[in-house]
């Protein structure tokens, strides 16, 4: 898929109005367990800012809010790879799951907050 219709698919996405079930609500107990060495992609879908005043060690930020620059950063990573997203409180993450899913990424997962998302990994927060 190119970028172009990469974009154009996201932006269609995210223009129509997504009813969220759960947003509050992790969903990390769909992924049984997590070790830092295991080959999955930690994704911080807040801002910069939110970014840079702590966030889990070695995870990447795609800001979900600007649906352009979350496209064109998803186009490196392959459809198949293993995906844990948090934000503040899981609403976004929830949003950029369902973003991800319907371009054909597979195995995503929503853990929810900061907080949360260090619990389930046992990574540090950083900043």
């Amino acid at each position: 898929m190119s970028k172009r219709s990469l974009i154009a698919l996201v932006c269609g996405v995210l223009s129509v109005p997504l009813i969220l079930t759960s947003c509050g609500q992790p969903v990390a107990d769909q992924v049984t367990s997590f070790t830092p060495d295991d080959a999955v992609v930690v994704i911080d879908v807040r801002t910069p800012e939110e970014y840079a005043a702590g966030h889990l060690q070695s995870a990447v930020n795609i800001d979900i809010s600007d649906d352009v620059a979350f496209a064109i950063e998803l186009v490196p990573y392959p459809h198949d790879g293993t995906y844990l997203l948090y934000c503040r409180s899981g609403q976004r993450a929830e949003t950029a799951k369902a973003v991800m899913e319907m371009i054909n990424y597979t195995d995503v997962t929503n853990l929810g907050s900061l907080e949360n998302a260090a619990d389930y990994t046992g990574l540090p927060i950083v900043k």
